[in-house]
């Protein structure tokens, strides 16, 4: 298989220039969807920010019984998630309640949305 040989005769410096620009100036966007990204590519935590938006907060056990897993690997999955800042926790007597960042949810709504009309699309494939 031969390598795909790029063959400009003249380069868009202003093109260039402008592209540059914006992704620089993008930097913060990218990285923060970027992380995201990386954290939703996981079928459990997906659903665990799913619920958690659909719910505004739920604790470890909630989640548990929700998703039939054990505590310890939803707690694993959460942990990720706060580590990564999406989530915070808040305790309430023996209970910690689990939330999504407020700052986090405009990034979060794209995908919520896309599962939400799945649903609708599966009907009709």
């Amino acid at each position: 298989m031969e390598k795909p040989i790029c063959i400009r005769l003249e380069a868009d410096t202003k093109q260039i220039m402008s592209c540059r620009g914006v992704v620089q100036e993008l930097e913060k966007s990218f990285d923060a969807l970027s992380n995201i990204l990386s954290l939703t590519g996981n079928p459990v935590r997906l659903k665990i920010l799913y619920l958690l938006h659909q719910e505004k907060r739920l604790c470890v056990c909630d989640l548990s019984d929700i998703l039939e897993m054990n505590v310890s690997a939803i707690s694993q999955h959460l942990r990720k998630l706060k580590d990564r800042n999406i989530i915070y926790s808040q305790k309430e007597a023996q209970t910690i309640f689990y939330s999504i960042k407020k700052d986090k949810i405009p990034l979060l709504i794209p995908f919520f949305t896309i599962i939400d009309d799945t649903k609708v699309l599966e009907d009709k494939l």
